[in-house]
């Protein structure tokens, strides 16, 4: 396939406005580098792509000379899917203009824009959108997916603030998706994955928050998380719409705020953000405390930008790094049984289980409104991250989310997740089609449309549907 790249790759040079890349070029291996770095792919082409144009023409070079497509744009999922040996890398990271409309609210996001870009182009004018907790992550990647954080009780998932999208499907064609334009494809991207095109442009509805927000962090010892989580059992299905809480397992960080000889103490954390009064968000920290004192706490106002890049050093890149993840009902006696017992065994500091809280807005939306991976009733999405400074440390903390997430399953929803926590490609397909549920048959249908040889299936894979059915 290489050779078959660069008997073409001069006349894809010459339509490009981008560059394109071949192995031993200047700037290959900056480009294919990925966030995971136990992820090293080696594509036989990288397109750096600076308009929904050259997006077209590297995804017809690429079907034409038969070589297998993975979309980068920010780099970040752990499985490295947007990455490739000898195939095409199609690189968004140089199509990342942000633009606001402060008057109208609205964002325009390049496909290969970060969440810090657009939190800081949407801050200017004291707008936000849901989005990611780590500000390096893709706008692409995440929202394609749901795109979950810390605004999603009060406004709701990426996916449910996007008003379109600019898209490359397969056959090269670049069409607009949205409620009036394309409405089947502007269905199925909002929770589809990456699977029905390349998006070059993402448009989101923006809403008031920041510029300032309560942050709160309480932290426990490893032997208080039974009564960690029983109080946030309690707790959390109580919250004013204006606070979110997002439980942990985590190591305490090396921070100012934490006594010296307590960080990279494993235990557990509950993170209180408030996006309303500090009386109310006041308020939510003392019911949490007087339930159970904790070991160290910290409260303070942030900038919401600084709440958004809070966890980037700690995820940055050049880590070793896997996942899964799993929907949660609740905290019950069974699920926190598993869960204490199973923490204490990650060894990497960096490894953590963190549970977000879905509900409020997020459940107000019906369930067949996106093709979102997940009943929108209450509950929480759980993520297992073994994130290692060391491939000897990922091995075992591989082997330790693996065995804890096994152990969730019977106490959990199954096998069905969010599908930006689907990285592993062991029983893919049944994790794909447990996910998406009754939405499955609707997407292959739609999948087959747009994209009937499967074209884009470096991600959490639909397969099309077969003709006729």
């Amino acid at each position: 396939m290489s050779q078959l790249a660069e008997m073409g790759v001069d006349a894809l040079r010459s339509t490009l406005e981008g560059p394109v890349l071949l192995p031993g070029d200047e700037g290959y291996d900056d480009a294919r580098r990925l966030w995971n770095a136990a992820i090293d792919k080696h594509p036989g082409v990288i397109a750096r792509c600076r308009t929904a144009t050259d997006v077209s023409r590297a995804v017809l070079f690429a079907r034409d000379h038969d070589l297998e497509i993975a979309v980068r744009g920010g780099a970040h999922n752990p499985g490295g899917s947007s990455g490739v040996d000898d195939g095409m890398m199609i690189d968004l990271s140089l199509l990342n203009e942000v633009t606001v409309d402060p008057v109208a609210k609205v964002a325009r996001a390049g496909g290969g824009a970060l969440l810090g870009q657009l939190d800081a182009a949407a801050q200017e004018y004291g707008l936000a959108t849901p989005a990611g907790m780590i500000s390096h992550t893709g706008v692409g990647g995440l929202t394609l997916g749901g795109g979950m954080g810390w605004l999603t009780r009060k406004f709701g998932l990426s996916i449910d603030n996007l008003t379109a999208v600019e898209i490359v499907t397969a056959d090269g064609q670049i069409r607009r998706a949205s409620d009036d334009e394309n409405p089947d494809l502007f269905w199925a991207v909002r929770g589809g994955g990456g699977n029905f095109g390349v998006v070059t442009e993402f448009e989101f509805r923006l809403h008031e928050a920041g510029p300032m927000v309560q942050f709160g962090l309480a932290f426990w010892d490893l032997d208080r998380g039974a009564d960690v989580l029983r109080t946030a059992r309690t707790v959390i299905p109580n919250l004013p719409d204006d606070v979110n809480i997002v439980v942990g397992a985590i190591s305490a960080p090396p921070a100012p705020f934490v006594p010296e000889e307590l960080h990279f103490r494993p235990g557990y954390a509950l993170i209180v953000i408030g996006f309303g009064s500090a009386e109310e968000h006041a308020g939510v920290l003392d019911e949490i405390r007087t339930a159970v004192p904790p070991l160290f706490e910290f409260a303070s106002p942030m900038p919401y930008v600084g709440l958004q890049q809070m966890l980037d050093e700690a995820n940055g890149w050049g880590f070793h790094a896997y996942d899964k993840g799993f929907y949660l009902d609740d905290f019950t006696d069974e699920a926190i049984a598993v869960i204490t017992e199973y923490v204490p065994q990650k060894q990497s500091p960096g490894s953590v289980m963190l549970a977000y809280r879905l509900d409020g807005a997020y459940s107000k939306v019906p369930d067949d409104a996106t093709a979102f991976s997940g009943s929108r009733r209450p509950g929480y999405g759980v993520f297992i991250v073994a994130v290692c400074p060391t491939p000897e440390l990922l091995e075992h903390d591989r082997a330790w989310t693996r065995s804890f997430w096994d152990a969730m399953l019977p106490v959990s929803r199954g096998k069905g997740s969010y599908v930006n926590a689907i990285s592993d490609l062991v029983d893919v397909d049944d994790r794909v089609r447990a996910s998406y549920g009754p939405k499955y048959d609707r997407l292959a249908a739609i999948k087959a449309t747009y994209d009937p040889d499967n074209l884009f299936h470096r991600n959490a894979n639909i397969r099309p549907a077969a003709t006729g059915s």
